[in-house]
């Protein structure tokens, strides 16, 4: 054989030898995508997780104190009946004072009491306990029996309220 004829062979043999790497490759490469689509989807969430978990984590600090916030409200209550019953006396000063600190310790908290009086009924911030006739107020909240408060903006106690039908 001549250097042509075995350098003709030896390109064929190539040619062929190219056509089963690229048979043997194709099904490589159909793993090495689906691989590397899996790789991203599990990176996505993971990453989904980590997020979700820290704003969980941030909800339950930020209510963290609800409980202890919700066991003052009575309290709340007792020493606004306490000032009303205190008109006249000398002590009153000194419970004020207590009191108004009380507040501004809960409101830097992000406690605030819920506006009621005048409004329209929102079940969403207001518990009706009766209905009175009044025309004039149909749908407003005409008196409130006990304060409702928020934290942030999370309803803590619904105010209770007297409704005008």
């Amino acid at each position: 054989m001549k250097k042509k004829d075995i350098k003709d062979v030896n390109m064929a043999e190539g040619a062929d030898n190219s056509a089963e790497k690229a048979e043997g490759t194709a099904p490589l490469a159909v793993e090495l995508a689906q691989l590397k689509d899996d790789y991203l989807r599990l990176q996505a969430e993971f990453d989904n997780y980590r997020k979700r978990t820290l704003k969980e984590k941030m909800e339950i600090a930020a209510m963290g104190g609800e409980d202890v916030v919700r066991a003052l409200l009575p309290v709340i209550d007792d020493s606004e009946r306490a000032l009303a019953a205190m008109v006249e006396s000398p002590d009153r000063e000194g419970v004020e004072l207590v009191f108004k600190k009380l507040r501004d310790t809960l409101a830097a908290q992000g406690l605030s009491e819920i506006e009621a009086l005048g409004s329209d009924m929102d079940t969403d911030l207001h518990e009706a306990i009766a209905r009175i006739p009044a025309p004039e107020h149909k749908g407003k909240v005409v008196d409130v029996v006990q304060k409702g408060y928020k934290l942030r903006d999370k309803v803590v106690r619904h105010a209770k309220c007297v409704v005008g039908e």
